[in-house]
């Protein structure tokens, strides 16, 4: 079957959570199908992704979007009434591309990631998936709750468009996919029941821990221009970090991950190391004792949980993260929802080291067991070809 995929990044370098999604939906999903990569691209492409992407794919598209054409576009979103998202990726030159590409094509199936890209082909006669994967308008709800307040009036306004859009395309789509049942519950649609349950894979043969010296105590990664990311790292440091130090007063920590924010930059002293781009993560989860995972805004399951977890370092998150995840509490990961309770956790698991272990190797079978990409696509693949 000749699958059209439609992305709004080229996925790769995986420094995104849904450039990581992407790239194994359509690693996995080649072996099934003939897949026809399209990708809007604003930023130069990296030298190695064409040679990563090209051995799942039989041929590649790539549409650039000008920074002028995003910035007239975000303009005219003021005065409409889709949601800003929509506006910066949305371009009517790529729209006309887009749809010459698959009248040449004729694909028997289109598979659309985010509701960002479902302009560009809800209204075509294909059948089509569409993968939701978190709840971007309950995202943007969350931030509202911390972000400066003359963005409020902006972040509610997205909110509400995100909110209904995602409702609005529902229909346009034959088969719809979400991260997780959490995600699910918040999209505001009757039928949000058929939307299936597809969560993200961790590739435990890959994420295995190296033989080196712990250098840090406390780990943290993500892409670090991520807001709901820059929000962790300044829980992490500001807040919990300071009781730590009370009690492990040469208390190490690692921020690790691509492009940091000016704000996460500004974390780095003594205790704290911002690293930037890392070739190969399992050195910092190799390097570090306890992995935290402080999320208190997004959505969706959180890959640096699902890889901390494959590396078996023990790990403490909060309920927000762990609503999608749904390892055991205390048996499996440690729950903190406050910086009070996320220190105590960390004191407790660096003065108990075998508890640790034990619990990240229960934490590691439970993810080993449920946490799939092999087993996720041939899930898609039922979905897409109707076999369910």
């Amino acid at each position: 079957m000749k699958v059209f995929v439609v992305l709004s990044r080229v996925p790769y370098p995986l420094d995104k959570g849904d450039k990581l999604r992407a790239f194994n939906f359509i690693r996995y999903l080649s072996a099934y199908h003939d897949i026809y990569l399209c990708c809007l691209n604003e930023n130069p492409l990296h030298p190695d992704a064409l040679a990563k992407l090209k051995p799942y794919c039989k041929e590649i598209f790539i549409i650039k979007l000008s920074k002028i054409t995003i910035a007239f576009n975000l303009f005219k979103s003021i005065f409409s009434a889709k949601p800003f998202q929509i506006g910066y990726f949305y371009s009517s030159k790529a729209n006309r591309k887009i749809k010459a590409i698959i009248k040449t094509l004729q694909p028997d199936h289109i598979f659309c990631q985010l509701c960002r890209m479902a302009e560009y082909v809800k209204d075509l006669n294909i059948p089509k998936t569409i993968d939701y994967q978190d709840v971007f308008s309950y995202g943007v709800k969350r931030r509202m709750q911390r972000d400066s307040f003359y963005l409020q009036p902006l972040l509610n306004t997205e909110y509400k468009r995100l909110q209904k859009y995602e409702h609005d395309i529902f229909d346009c789509f034959d088969h719809k996919i979400i991260i997780s049942e959490t995600d699910r519950n918040l999209i505001s649609h009757p039928k949000k029941k058929e939307i299936h349950i597809l969560p993200n894979g961790v590739d435990t043969s890959y994420y295995q821990r190296l033989k080196i010296e712990k250098e840090y105590d406390i780990l943290f990664t993500g892409n670090m221009a991520y807001p709901p990311n820059i929000d962790a790292c300044q829980f992490l440091i500001k807040e919990i970090l300071p009781l730590v130090i009370k009690k492990y007063p040469d208390c190490k920590v690692m921020l690790a991950g691509a492009s940091p924010h000016f704000l996460v930059k500004k974390l780095q002293s003594d205790h704290v190391e911002v690293t930037g781009w890392v070739d190969d993560m399992r050195l910092c989860y190799s390097k570090s004792k306890i992995f935290i995972a402080p999320m208190r805004i997004g959505t969706g399951l959180q890959n640096k949980l699902l890889e901390a977890i494959a590396m078996k370092l023990p790990c403490i998150t909060t309920s927000l993260a762990n609503d999608a995840l749904k390892a055991k509490e205390e048996t499996e990961i440690l729950i903190g929802n406050n910086a009070e309770q996320l220190a105590d956790h960390i004191c407790y698991l660096l003065e108990n080291e075998r508890t640790g272990n034990d619990m990240a190797f229960n934490a590691y079978n439970f993810v080993n067991t449920n946490y799939s990409w092999q087993h996720n696509i041939e899930q898609l693949n039922k979905i897409i070809t109707n076999t369910l």
